[in-house]
């Protein structure tokens, strides 16, 4: 083994011991779904200037929202309760001083204002020298008089936590063109007054929080930014950013109820689901291996890496993990496993050229083909990973994070650490001796019965699209015809608070509200006396039907609290998930545009929307709900249909640039779909087991989830070939690309023809 191999051997021991580390001594943050929290009901009350109603309740609740993400709380759950209660939950808050804490922060006003310093006052009693003054307590407990407000909590753009250098913690607020205009004026005047009108009061609920002198020059002023000063620590100056950034509340919120509350999905439906998945993690190894041999199972000990690299990375960043979260761990598996393919069936390819340049040499061109693939598919999905993220709330800003987590920990472990693990097992002479052992040794059954029979699939290009136009009409027509069976997340509902008279566990109560006909009922309790069950609208019939099911095993049953519930992913986060989905495509297309051509971005884009489509039709053909676990599916769907589309397209670009004056672009696009069908049917079959395994294993809570990811995959695999090929083929013909680029052709003193 060379110098090179076994220092990137060393350092992916020390990567992975670090990884193992980080595992054993920090403990992750799990969502509502998986661990429980705090759940708190707030009543909404007029202030002076707004009234209580129920579109001022829903205003509130994306403030909240807003100052709920910025203090780190993420996919919590935040809805109306009829008019003007606001029902909220935090994952992981789940000790009584938490809870407290997380309540007051969540319920405070945070009306801010900036005011001139008058005088100092003796008392709280003090008169003050005008009418329009008030004399408020300051930070150190004395009491000032301040003048009318200049500058209010709506004229600042931002706010930050910040260390100037030599200080302690400081906040730092931005304002925009009148908040600033404004401040200018107050800090000039005050830099020219003396004493206590050299001061400048900034008021947070009716508390001065800061009263800072003004230091600059008399004629000089502030403006744009300033940093509000006192004796903060990080905890108090991150919270006070917090509530200034998030903005204040347009109505006055008193908590009229809080609990610690279990987990949504039962224990017995969480080790289920982490069952399915080691089962469907196994059968994806060994189907790997069987393909594959010798290097199949070195990748698949650097695909059990992969979870270790996903879960150190999520415990470094601090990230919260909720089951509709691995969504983005499953798609990133199932990109870990295509770019192993990838590189192995390149390896074959090379191997079956160059058989006297040896194994090791045919993997590693193997490698460096593979990579232009592996970066394209990667970057297209974290390019919508990251907008997700960043313009997106909740559980689409949730999934953003772990997809993002999940496809860098992917490459590391398909890149570095099977590349490292597949060279060294294929370099003894023991291997190379048996080249059938390797996995590399031919290019495989599949391949070779497509070669001979060399299929014309662009000859019948326009029979593939006319399949995908009739598949779309009877996805339409299931949707105009059935309509969408929206979940409680979409439509709202009813949340119905329960209380018995004997000891049921939460697993039993949701046993008995699901085989009373209530599947989707989401049941929570935070003991065994008290049971909160969410489900859709429902009429008096059901809700008897639910409690003559709890009376079953409870004994005397007694509805303490029955309340209609907003629409958790409501009007607001809608909009932003779809601009989030919108910019994500458009950034996507972008870079295929640079990448390849425009055209390849609009094939690309058009067979995703296609695959979408498709699956939500099947789904309303199906009457199967649309809720937050089906939006988390469809995010998947659109990444692997995207990465599946990207490997298609970067063989048919490779061989177009190094294709003869007479050959067509169609032939060069056929044989590229053959060339990449058996990566194709490999990678799907490898992420079916997995998917299969949580369809048939892991519960009612993510069936419908793997249901819909299994069609996607089918889908997806044949729109890849079927229409974004066809299709771009079509494009070709009115916008044609050129052949002016042409892969670098490296001669080894061995062979001629090597492409790396």
């Amino acid at each position: 083994m060379s110098r090179g191999a076994v220092v990137r051997f060393l350092l992916v021991l020390g990567l992975l011991g670090g990884c193992l580390a980080l595992a054993l001594n920090q403990k992750p943050n799990l969502g509502l779904d998986l661990r429980g929290g705090a759940q708190f009901v707030f009543q909404a009350k007029d202030t002076e200037t707004t009234e209580a109603t129920s579109d001022n309740v829903d205003k509130t609740v994306e403030v909240l929202r807003g100052r709920v993400d910025r203090l780190g709380v993420a996919e919590s759950t935040l809805v109306r309760q009829g008019d003007d209660r606001i029902l909220v939950e935090l994952p992981g808050v789940n000790t009584p001083e938490e809870r407290d804490d997380a309540r007051d922060q969540i319920g405070q006003t945070a009306q801010l204002s900036v005011h001139p310093v008058i005088a100092a006052a003796a008392s709280a009693d003090a008169e003050p020298s005008k009418k329009d003054n008030l004399i408020l307590p300051d930070e150190d407990g004395t009491f000032l008089e301040v003048g009318p407000v200049v500058l209010q909590g709506d004229q600042i753009t931002g706010a930050s936590a910040v260390q100037p250098e030599g200080l302690g913690w400081a906040v730092r607020v931005d304002f925009n063109g009148t908040g600033s205009e404004a401040f200018g004026k107050l800090s000039g005047e005050a830099a020219c007054a003396q004493g206590d009108k050299k001061r400048i009061a900034i008021v947070l609920d009716n508390k001065i929080i800061s009263s800072p002198s003004v230091q600059v020059p008399c004629g000089a002023d502030i403006r744009d930014t300033t940093d509000i000063t006192g004796d903060f620590n990080q905890k108090y100056a991150t919270e006070l950013s917090t509530l200034i950034e998030g903005g204040a509340l347009p109505l006055e919120l008193e908590a009229i109820s809080e609990r610690l509350v279990g987990p949504t999905l039962g224990a017995e439906a969480i080790d289920a689901s982490i069952e399915a998945g080691i089962i469907g993690l196994i059968l994806t190894g060994l189907f790997i291996m069987f393909v594959y041999r010798l290097v199949g199972a070195m990748a698949t000990l650097a695909l059990t890496s992969y979870a270790l690299l996903a879960y150190a990375m999520l415990l470094a960043l601090d990230s919260t993990l909720t089951l509709p979260g691995l969504a983005g761990f499953v798609l990133a598996i199932g990109m870990a496993i295509d770019a192993n393919v990838l590189v192995f069936e390149r390896a074959r390819e090379e191997y079956a050229a160059y058989p006297s340049a040896g194994l090791r040499r045919a993997l590693v061109v193997g490698f460096n083909k593979a990579w232009s693939a592996i970066l394209d598919s990667n970057v297209t999905t974290l390019l919508a990973a990251a907008l997700l993220f960043l313009l997106g709330s909740g559980p689409i800003k949730g999934f953003g994070v772990t997809l993002s987590i999940g496809v860098i920990a992917s490459m590391i472990s398909a890149l570095v650490i099977a590349r490292v693990l597949a060279e060294m097992s294929v370099s003894s002479k023991a291997v190379e001796s048996r080249r059938g052992l390797s996995g590399l040794g031919n290019v495989g059954r599949v391949r070779e019965w497509l070669d001979r029979s060399n299929f014309d699939i662009m000859g019948m290009r326009g029979r593939w699209l006319g399949v995908s136009a009739v598949a779309l009409i009877f996805a339409i027509t299931g949707i105009a015809l059935n309509g969408l069976n929206l979940g409680v997340e979409f439509t709202g509902g009813r949340q119905l608070d329960y209380s018995v008279t004997e000891e049921v566990s939460v697993e039993e109560a949701r046993a008995a509200i699901s085989d009373a006909g209530f599947t989707q009922a989401v049941v929570q309790g935070a003991d065994t006396a008290d049971f909160t069950v969410r489900t859709g609208e429902i009429t008096t019939e059901d809700e008897q039907k639910i409690q003559g099911a709890l009376a079953e095993i409870g004994g005397d049953v007694t509805l303490e609290d029955d309340q209609s519930i907003g629409a958790s992913l409501g009007n607001e986060l809608r909009n932003k998930a779809l601009i989030a989905f919108g910019i994500a495509l458009l950034a996507q297309l972008l870079y295929l545009a640079v990448r390849f051509k425009w055209t390849f971005g609009v094939s690309a884009v058009v067979a995703m929307a296609h695959d979408v489509i498709l699956v939500v039709g099947i789904f309303a053909w199906l009457q199967k709900p649309i809720d937050g676990i089906f939006l988390a599916a469809a995010m998947t769907i659109i990444g692997l249909s995207v990465n599946d589309t990207v490997v298609v397209f970067d063989r048919i670009r490779e061989r177009w640039f190094a294709s003869r004056p007479d050959d067509t672009f169609s032939e060069m696009a056929n044989r590229a779909a053959i060339e990449t069908m058996p990566r194709t049917v490999n990678t799907g079959l490898g992420t079916m087991f997995i998917l299969a395994a949580l369809a048939f294993l892991g519960g009612d809570s993510l069936r419908d989830f793997a249901i819909a990811l299994l069609i996607g995959l089918v889908v997806g695999t044949y729109s890849s070939v079927f229409t974004a090929t066809p299709m771009l083929t079509y494009f070709q013909e009115k916008w044609p690309m050129s052949r002016a680029k042409r892969e670098k052709v490296v001669r080894t003193p061995e062979d001629s023809g090597a492409v790396i």
